[in-house]
């Protein structure tokens, strides 16, 4: 049980992050939001769960943004303990044709913003000697797809940044770790599919068996809720010891 402790999610007003949010306040986690888009839809499904919830509408590509943030979090709840790096945004493109201010805004907000927040929680985790830091990486901080030369960097970069922020703390009560999804049906992955149903003249269902038959052995997607047990795992005394990983959830995509 996670009461009276404190889960900040970023990117967690839908998709995973929301997933891993109720996933946390289930385990009586306090919660604090953030993400673009309808909030108080969010807010009220963590608040009947029991918990208290706040939200925090800070722009992930800033870093100012991030620590106004982390003090709002701080001030409204003592402490960061739990921090889920969730945030994250997707552009497809050839590197030769990729446009920069994408790449600078994927590097912001899926790489550095996890920076930004890391370093910002981890002094109140160290002085109590407990704290957990997981990193929604994805299988592509692990393999790469062409297209996505940006979020390959950025996802990769994630996984560098949580063995690092591990080792560091490895003699400590504060874990970090990643987390490797697949393919998760989320808003940004249901863009996809339906792009790829319009290009090819497909009905959606036969847009993501292709989608999914092209790289995901399992032929199904994993989902958030299965993310947040992944993520109670973590938090629990079972995960004390579980230090830098990349956990891949990928239906055996990494396996072929």
């Amino acid at each position: 049980m996670l009461t009276g402790k404190t889960a900040l999610v970023t990117g967690s007003t839908s998709g995973i992050g929301l997933g891993m949010a109720k996933a946390l306040a289930e385990q009586g986690a306090n919660i604090v939001l953030n993400g673009f888009g309808d909030s108080a839809g969010p807010q009220a499904e963590i608040a009947a769960l029991g918990v208290k919830v706040a939200y925090h509408g800070a722009d992930m590509s800033k870093a100012s943004e991030i620590e106004a943030m982390m003090k709002f979090a701080a001030d409204t709840f003592g402490q960061v303990d739990i921090l889920v790096n969730n945030a994250g945004i997707q552009h497809v493109s050839p590197v030769q044709d990729f446009p920069v201010d994408k790449w600078d805004a994927i590097i912001a907000i899926n790489l550095s913003s996890a920076f930004h927040a890391t370093r910002l929680a981890l002094p109140a985790m160290q002085k109590s000697n407990w704290g957990r830091i997981i990193n929604v990486a994805s299988i592509h901080g692990l393999v790469g797809s062409a297209d996505k030369s940006a979020y390959v960097a950025a996802k990769h970069g994630v996984v560098g940044l949580t063995k690092v922020t591990a080792l560091e703390n490895a003699t400590t009560g504060v874990t970090c770790n990643a987390i490797c999804p697949g393919w998760v049906l989320t808003p940004l992955v249901q863009k996809q599919v339906d792009a790829k149903a319009l290009a090819m003249g497909l009905t959606n269902e036969e847009a993501t068996k292709l989608l999914l038959q092209e790289k995901e052995p399992s032929m199904q997607f994993t989902t958030p809720e299965e993310l947040g047990a992944l993520a109670m795992f973590f938090c629990s005394s079972a995960g004390n010891n579980v230090r830098g990983v990349a956990w891949n959830m990928d239906g055996g995509w990494t396996a072929q």
